[in-house]
């Protein structure tokens, strides 16, 4: 995932309801917030947001932030729709 500063992805609606996402963070700096706890975020920085939980990703940084996602058990379709 690629983020432009000031811009952010998810939000008070964004949950996964059948898969855990490992957020690990390549390039960048931000903030995650996790079921309305913020964790800053900067290269190296892995996450784990638990099937279920409301969370959102904010680029605070003056660069893009760059994020590697993991989904398991898989959460999207190979067209990129959200699975059940």
């Amino acid at each position: 995932m690629v983020i432009e500063p000031g811009e952010a992805e998810g939000g008070p609606r964004n949950r996964h309801r059948g898969a855990d996402q490992w957020l690990f963070v390549v390039a960048g700096t931000g903030v995650a917030k996790i079921k309305g706890k913020r964790y800053p975020l900067k290269s190296g920085t892995l996450v784990l947001i638990e099937h279920g939980d409301q969370h959102e990703i904010r680029n605070t940084g003056r660069t893009l932030l760059k994020t590697l996602n993991l989904y398991s058990p898989p959460a999207y379709t190979q067209g990129g729709d959200e699975l059940p």
